[in-house]
């Protein structure tokens, strides 16, 4: 392999990786939203403190602030990374203008010898005089000419890659600036994050303390939720019921000879028999999974679907039909795609929730204190659907559930990645 050809792949592969990875503009526009949910956090926090509310809330919001600081240290440590490959590729460029202007200098140095020796003003009148005829003289003309062109033009050309040497070691000398100050900031951010940790294991031996009586309180909680659960599971397949009535009815308005045993049979399915039109619906949400914006504009999933441990007794199981959200108080549940407002239930004197179908998909958002749609409403990807409830112990968290019928999803597995 040519020697010149091994700096041009390395390069090559260095910038084709770097054009899949995020800008350092990206990183750093990611790097403040998450520094402004960390702040965001420790509010929530002192709040709570002040307020003397439980230990578990403040366990929990603690934990939530860890994971972002963590997030943090990995989005400085991808700016970093992403700098040390931009310094590595400057570096190759140096390497090659340094090597060009050699060459170029001892050519010029080499040309400019040459002219010394002959510089003589009759050295170069004989070479035009000794001419056999007035062709070649002309000839000999013009190759001084150009002779004379060509050392100006290698002058020039010097003095532009000096230039640009000098462009491209200002620009390696300020990104290991950079590079210095992402270190620096990444030490910090992890000595703060070990301080988290310290004040989490102290809140933890808190909580071992109360552990009785905090036990109780979540089993208390898994009852109301399994309550709540079936409740949204009943709304659920109200809403697949309503929906098969209206087919029913209209496929009966369509074709007359539909028999009774039909109507009853689509009226009777435990799952949406979907029309046309409803299946472009159902198709389209299904095609954008993983690609939903979230329900809320800010905020962190705060427990996770599925059956898991407590994220402080992990003997204890905990079940969570959908995902839960913590956001900030005064937010707002919003759509994540178009479609239709299918039922809306006041699940507990404070707690009301919102069930949009989509064909035969729905989503369905929880605890929420106000609404502001209504049954029947077509409504938008985005759209505002009501205020989130702030509980007695200053959290606000939407809880969000994806099913296709009465068959439950991981929600996370649908929404954008952000």
């Amino acid at each position: 392999m040519p020697k010149f050809v091994l700096p041009f792949l390395v390069f090559f592969c260095f910038t084709t990786k770097m054009w899949s990875q995020p800008t350092q503009e990206q990183l750093e526009e990611r790097k403040a939203k998450i520094q402004m949910e960390i702040q965001e956090k420790e509010q929530q926090l002192k709040s709570v403190k002040s307020k003397e509310k439980s230990v578990l809330t403040q366990m929990s919001i603690q934990k939530e602030k860890i994971g972002l600081k963590e997030t943090l240290i990995k989005t400085t440590e991808k700016q970093t990374k992403l700098l040390n490959n931009d310094i590595y590729v400057n570096q190759l460029k140096i390497n090659q203008l340094n090597k060009d202007l050699e060459l170029l200098r001892k050519d010029y140095a080499a040309m400019i010898l040459k002219s010394y020796k002959s510089r003589s003003e009759q050295s170069r009148a004989m070479f035009l005089l000794s001419s056999e005829n007035f062709l070649q003289a002309y000839k000999r003309a013009q190759y001084m000419k150009q002779y004379a062109s060509y050392r100006k033009m290698q002058g020039q050309e010097i003095e532009g890659k000096a230039k640009e040497l000098m462009g491209y070691t200002n620009k390696i000398m300020v990104q290991k600036d950079e590079k210095e100050k992402l270190i620096k900031e990444n030490v910090k951010e992890k000595e703060e994050l070990l301080k988290e940790k310290q004040e989490q294991e102290k809140i933890a031996s808190q909580i071992q303390k109360e552990k009785g009586k905090i036990v109780a309180e979540i089993k208390k909680k898994q009852q109301e939720t399994k309550k709540i659960d079936n409740q949204i599971q009943k709304l659920v397949r109200e809403a697949i019921a309503a929906a098969n009535r209206r087919t029913a009815a209209a496929n009966a308005k369509a074709n007359p000879k539909i028999t009774v045993a039909e109507k009853a049979k689509i009226e009777s399915s435990d799952k949406i028999i979907l029309t046309p039109e409803g299946k472009i619906v159902s198709d389209n949400f299904k095609a954008n999974k993983g690609r939903l914006p979230w329900p809320v504009e800010k905020g962190v999933i705060s427990l996770g679907y599925g059956d898991q441990p407590h994220p402080v007794f992990k003997s204890l199981m905990v079940h969570n039909s959908g995902i839960e959200i913590s956001t900030e108080n005064g937010s707002s549940a919003r759509a994540v795609f178009a479609g239709e407002v299918a039922q809306i239930q006041q699940i507990t004197p404070l707690k009301k929730a919102v069930l949009i179908k989509h064909g035969d998909f729905f989503t369905i958002y929880q605890n929420l204190s106000s609404v502001n749609v209504q049954v029947g409403e077509k409504v938008s990807a985005k759209q505002n659907l009501g205020k989130i409830r702030t509980d007695a112990d200053g959290q606000t968290i939407l809880k969000f559930l994806v099913s296709q019928n009465s068959v439950y999803f991981n929600p996370t597995s649908w929404l954008s990645s952000r």
